[in-house]
């Protein structure tokens, strides 16, 4: 039997429960997603709903009648100004932690409960801090653009922290343990090691260096461009990793000779040749660089076992900002962008740059007098 009332309709099932029913602003006829054990439960269900509609907060629950798997792939193949390296990431998160799970649950379906049990799998699984919180803010940012198009009321990835992770501070060589991973590793890459550690560029922008990159006098380096390996081992060049990528830093005085013998000894005089080559000419990649430079052997002989090459821009950037650098000044060295870029960036200037290269120039240059003096008083004994 139906009840008649202002907004809505109750009736009593043959089970002996209530279905609620009412008709929508866009003038569907529409059913609660569940029946209810007592009819004031199906009235107060109603008038939320009558709520919400005079609110004009009312959501369609049709709209987000779409598989998770379905919505997440689209994301990921329509979401812009994503670089290579980030999409492959993107799937290969999805399809190793998310899609075994959640992939066929509805939008409209997924509760904040079915993800914390999601996560509560990943945990028991052993799967990293790390991986853990790269996939749950790639579920979280997937399902804040279900919410923005109004597929679903509300993110149900609620659980606190979850997409953060905390990465173990990294070593910083000092200027003598530079010097020395330079001068073990073969004569090739000596130049690579002082650009990583006193430019501090990242490791795909030193790949993708031209010769045209460089200033004729080897003051100044300019970055236009990086180089990304693929998992499937396509070599893509492609911009700066952000807008404040692309720029020019200042080399230390005291590295350019270096240098300049590197791009005598091992870069051809074609402009639009790559400054840095593996021994057959061909671009850097980044899977080999450890075996052919004998990365391993070089930084533990240099007392820093474990070290990594990115550790480099770490120990570069820490050195600079001893120097006395300012936030602003330390940012555009080192290519950073962030929200606040344009109140960053407006304070850098080229000059201080300069500042700061001489600064490490300077310092290197005292390194390696102390380390000639040591060798002097070795050999007179």
């Amino acid at each position: 039997m139906a009840d008649k009332r202002r907004f809505g309709r109750i009736r009593k099932l043959p089970s002996g429960r209530f279905q609620a029913r009412y008709l929508g602003p866009d003038g569907i006829d529409r059913p609660a997603p569940h029946t209810f054990t007592r009819k004031a439960d199906a009235d107060r269900w109603l008038a939320a709903v009558e709520a919400d509609i005079i609110k004009g907060t009312w959501h369609d629950p049709n709209r987000g009648r779409i598989a998770l798997g379905e919505w997440a792939t689209t994301w990921i193949d329509h979401r812009p100004n994503l670089r290579p390296r980030t999409v492959a990431l993107y799937r290969w998160l999805y399809r190793k932690y998310i899609e075994p799970t959640l992939s066929k649950i509805l939008l409209s379906d997924l509760t904040p409960g079915m993800v914390r049990a999601w996560y509560a799998e990943l945990v028991a699984a052993g799967v990293t801090d790390t991986m853990r919180a790269k996939a749950y803010r790639l579920l979280h940012a997937v399902l804040v653009t279900a919410v923005d198009d109004e597929l679903i009321r509300r993110n149900p990835c609620r659980i606190k922290g979850a997409g953060e992770h905390h990465t173990p501070e990294r070593p910083v060589a000092t200027i003598a343990q530079v010097l020395d991973i330079a001068g073990r590793v073969p004569a090739r890459f000596r130049a690579l090691v002082l650009l990583a550690a006193f430019t501090s560029l990242r490791y795909g922008e030193l790949a993708a260096l031209r010769r045209s990159d460089i200033d004729p006098r080897c003051t100044t380096v300019t970055v236009r461009a990086t180089l990304v390996e693929m998992s499937d081992g396509r070599m893509i060049f492609g911009p700066p990793k952000s807008a404040a990528g692309r720029r020019s830093v200042t080399i230390p005085a005291a590295i350019r000779p270096d240098f300049r013998r590197h791009l005598r000894d091992f870069a051809a005089d074609d402009p639009d040749a790559l400054v840095f080559t593996g021994a057959k000419g061909a671009a850097l990649r980044r899977s080999n660089f450890q075996k052919a430079a004998g990365w391993s052997a070089s930084v533990a002989a240099a007392g820093l076992p474990g070290f990594h090459f990115h550790d480099l821009r770490h120990t570069g950037n820490t050195l600079a900002a001893g120097t006395g650098a300012s936030l602003a000044d330390l940012m555009a060295r080192m290519g950073h962008g962030s929200t606040r870029a344009a109140m960053i960036y407006q304070h850098a200037t080229a000059e201080r740059d300069k500042s700061i290269a001489g600064a490490l120039s300077a310092s290197i240059a005292k390194e390696r007098d102390r380390a000639r003096s040591g060798h002097a008083r070795k050999a007179k004994r």
